[in-house]
C-alpha cells in the first residue's frame, strides 16, 4: 500500500517538473524568436514613412468646400534594388515622356531612399505599370486642393508636400486637421527587393473645420478691392466683415494675395495676413473711441462746445493742424467735431477726458493686445502708453497718431459701438464665440448717442460717399498719414469703417487702402465708395434687410433693379434645354431633377460643357452629359 502511494507521488512530481519543463522551454524559444525578429526588422528595414492622407477638409459657414484633398501618388526609388537604369527609361515613358536624365541624376550614386516624384495624379493603367518596376514604388498620397484658387489664401493658408500645415487656419488648426499618420514600412526579402511588410491605420481624430466666413460675401470683397487698388495704383489694401453680435467673420481680404495651389518665390511674402499681422496707424477713426470715451464719463455731451483755435494749436511747442489745412473752424460742438473730423476739437476733449480713463477705455476695446481671432502670426500693434504720458502724445492719440493698431482690432472695437457697447472677441470658426458673452465697455446711452453722431458724420461729414439709398449708415472716415522708414510721415492710408443701422443683423465694414496714387487720396473719396459697394452687396444679398429700410414706396423698384445687377439670372422653361454652364454640381442636378431629364454628370468642378445646347428643344427620353472642370479665376 505505502509503496503504491509513494509510485503515484513520483509519477505526479514526474508530471509537474515534466510540464515546468515544457513552459520554460516554450518562453525561452519565445523570448529568442522575438530578439531575432527584431534583429532582422532593424537590419532588413529600408524605409519607414508617415502619411497624413486623411486631413480634413476646411468649409465656408455654409458648408461650401475650401479646402479638399485629391488623390495622387508619390513615386520613389530604393536604388539598393535597381537593377538598371532601364526601369526609369520605362518610368519616364509612363509620365508623359519626362526626361531620363532627371531620374537618373536624382538617383546618380545613391544607395538610400530617393524621391522622384511627389503628389503626382495618374491614370490606373500608369498606376498598375509603375508598380511591375523593380527598385520604383508608388505610395498614394492626399495633395491639397484649394478650388476657389485665391479666394480667402492668406486665411485658410497651405500645406506642404507631406501634408502638414504652413500658414493660415491650415497650420493653426493642423493637428485638428491633420490627425494621426498612416505609417507603413518596407523591408528587404530574401530576394533583395523592397516589401512593404507593416501598416498603422489612422485614427478617427481627423476633423473638418467649418470657418465663420460667408463664401460669396467673401468672393465679393475680394474683387472689388482689387478694382480700387488698381483704380487708384495703391500698394496694398485690407477689408474685413464681421457680425457684430456674433463676433464671426464674415469676410477678410488683403491684396495682393496669391493662389495656394501654385505657390511661386514671389508668393511667400504674400503668405501672411496683414489684417491681422500689419499694424498701422489708424488715423481718425479713433476719434470715435476718444469722443465715446469723455461721453462715458460724463466729461463732456453731443452739445458741449470747444473753441477749434481758427485751426492752428499749439501744444508742448508743437503745431496742431486740422486734417484739411483750410479749414479754420471756430466753435464746435462734439457733434460737430465728429462731424468734420476736428483734429484741435478732438484733443481739446481728450484734454478734459484725461490720458488715465481714455487708457482705461481703450484697454477695454483691446488696442494693445491680440483679438484672440484664431488665426497665426497676429500682432498686438504698438501702444506705449503710460500715466505720465505727455499732453502732445495725449494729443496724437485722440485722433489716432502714435498709435498702430491692426485691421482687425478697429474692426472689433468698433463692431463695442455698433452693438450696443459689448466688446466681442472676434472668430474666424463659426459659432466660435458660443460660449461667450462678450464684456460691456460702453452704456447704452452713451452708445445712442455715438450713433446719432456716426449717422450725423457720414450724411453731413466727411463719409457722404458712403450713403446707401433706404438705409441709414453710420461710419467715420480716416484719412492717415503714413509714418517714412526714417523721420516723418510719407503717403497716406485712407479708410472707412460703418455700418448700416436699420437692419436685423447688424455687421461691421472696415476698409483701407495703402498709398493710393494721386490728388484722391482721402478715405471719403479713396474708401467710403468701396464701403458702399459691399455693404449694398451684403443688404441685397439678402432681401429681409427690406422691412427695415426708409421710403418704402419704393423698396420694390429699387430691390429688384439692384439685384438684377448682382446677381446671375437662369431660365428655366419646360421642354428646352436650361443653361447650365458656371453651375455647380447640385445647382445643376437640382435643376434637370426638376425638368425630369436624365443626366450624366463627370468631373470635379463646375459645369464646364453640357451635350445638350442652352435653348434647344429635348427629347422626351433625352438624356444629358454635363462635364465639370476645375473653375479658373483670371
Amino acid at each position: 500500500m505505502i509503496n503504491s502511494k509513494i509510485k503515484v507521488s513520483f509519477v505526479f512530481l514526474f508530471f509537474v517538473i515534466f510540464s515546468i519543463g515544457l513552459i520554460a522551454r516554450s518562453v525561452y524559444l519565445q523570448i529568442l524568436s522575438r530578439d531575432k525578429l527584431r534583429s532582422y526588422s532593424k537590419s532588413q528595414t529600408i524605409r519607414e514613412t508617415e502619411n497624413y492622407s486623411n486631413r480634413g477638409n476646411i468649409l465656408d459657414r455654409n458648408l461650401n468646400p475650401l479646402a479638399i484633398n485629391l488623390s495622387t501618388y508619390s513615386i520613389f526609388a530604393m536604388p539598393s534594388t535597381l537593377d538598371s537604369k532601364n526601369d526609369l527609361v520605362l518610368l519616364s515613358k509612363a509620365l508623359w515622356g519626362k526626361k531620363t536624365n532627371k531620374y537618373v541624376n536624382k538617383v546618380g550614386s545613391r544607395k538610400k531612399f530617393t524621391w522622384l516624384e511627389r503628389q503626382m495624379e495618374l491614370t490606373k493603367s500608369q498606376v498598375e505599370f509603375i508598380r511591375k518596376l523593380k527598385g520604383v514604388h508608388l505610395e498614394k498620397t492626399a495633395k491639397r486642393y484649394y478650388p476657389n484658387h485665391e479666394l480667402l489664401s492668406q486665411v485658410i493658408g497651405s500645406v506642404g508636400v507631406d501634408n502638414k500645415g504652413l500658414s493660415g487656419v491650415e497650420l493653426k488648426f493642423d493637428n485638428k486637421l491633420r490627425g494621426s499618420a498612416v505609417k507603413t514600412k518596407y523591408v528587404r526579402d530574401a530576394k533583395g527587393r523592397a516589401v512593404k511588410v507593416k501598416m498603422e491605420k489612422p485614427s478617427e481624430s481627423v476633423s473638418d473645420l467649418i470657418l465663420s466666413i460667408d463664401k460669396d460675401i467673401q468672393g465679393y470683397v475680394q474683387k472689388t478691392l482689387e478694382e480700387a487698388i488698381e483704380k487708384y495704383q495703391a500698394i496694398s489694401g485690407g477689408v474685413g466683415v464681421m457680425d457684430v453680435e456674433s463676433g464671426e467673420i464674415l469676410a477678410m481680404a488683403n491684396y495682393p494675395t496669391y493662389d495656394p495651389n501654385e505657390i511661386k518665390q514671389e508668393d511667400i511674402p504674400r503668405m501672411k495676413i496683414p489684417f491681422v499681422s500689419d499694424p498701422f496707424e489708424p488715423g481718425s477713426v479713433f476719434k470715435v473711441f476718444t469722443v465715446a470715451s469723455a461721453l462715458e464719463n460724463n466729461k463732456a455731451t453731443k452739445m458741449t462746445n470747444y473753441f477749434c483755435e481758427r485751426g492752428s494749436y499749439y501744444v508742448d511747442g508743437h503745431q496742431i493742424n486740422e486734417a484739411e489745412s483750410k479749414k479754420k473752424y471756430e466753435w464746435l460742438s462734439v457733434q460737430e467735431i465728429l462731424r468734420h473730423s476736428s483734429n484741435i476739437g478732438t484733443t481739446k476733449i481728450a484734454f478734459d477726458l484725461g490720458i488715465d480713463l481714455l487708457l482705461k477705455d481703450l484697454v477695454k476695446l483691446g488696442i494693445g493686445a491680440k483679438t484672440g481671432v484664431e488665426l497665426p502670426g497676429e500682432s498686438r500693434g504698438i501702444f506705449k502708453y503710460s500715466q505720465e504720458s505727455s499732453r502732445i502724445r495725449l494729443s496724437n492719440l485722440s485722433f489716432g497718431q502714435g498709435v498702430a493698431t491692426t485691421g482687425a482690432q478697429i474692426l472689433a472695437a468698433f463692431s463695442a459701438i455698433a452693438n450696443g457697447g459689448i466688446y466681442k472677441e472676434p472668430t474666424i470658426i463659426k459659432n466660435g464665440n458660443l460660449n461667450k458673452s462678450g464684456k460691456r465697455v460702453f452704456s447704452e446711452k452713451t452708445i445712442s448717442q455715438i450713433e446719432d453722431m456716426l449717422v450725423d458724420a457720414v450724411y453731413n461729414g466727411t463719409g457722404g460717399n458712403a450713403k446707401i439709398e433706404h438705409f441709414q449708415i453710420a461710419g467715420k472716415t480716416s484719412t492717415a498719414q503714413k509714418p517714412s522708414k526714417g523721420k516723418g510721415y510719407d503717403g497716406y492710408v485712407p479708410s472707412f469703417i460703418g455700418y448700416p443701422v436699420n437692419i436685423d443683423k447688424r455687421f461691421v465694414i472696415y476698409v483701407y487702402i495703402d498709398s493710393p496714387k494721386g490728388s484722391k487720396y482721402y478715405g471719403n473719396l479713396v474708401a467710403a465708395p468701396l464701403f458702399k459697394k459691399i455693404a449694398s452687396y451684403i443688404i441685397y444679398k439678402d432681401k429681409k434687410h427690406f422691412k427695415y429700410a426708409i421710403n418704402k414706396s419704393n423698396e420694390r423698384a429699387k430691390s429688384d433693379s439692384v439685384r438684377l445687377r448682382q446677381s446671375s439670372k437662369r431660365v428655366v422653361k419646360k421642354g428646352f434645354m436650361p443653361n447650365l454652364i458656371g453651375l455647380d454640381k447640385k445647382s445643376a442636378s437640382t435643376i434637370l431633377s426638376d425638368l425630369k431629364i436624365k443626366t450624366k454628370i463627370s468631373g470635379i468642378g463646375i459645369v464646364h460643357s453640357q451635350s445638350i445646347q442652352p435653348g434647344v428643344k429635348y427629347a422626351r427620353d433625352a438624356k444629358v452629359e454635363i462635364i465639370l472642370k476645375r473653375p479658373v479665376y483670371e
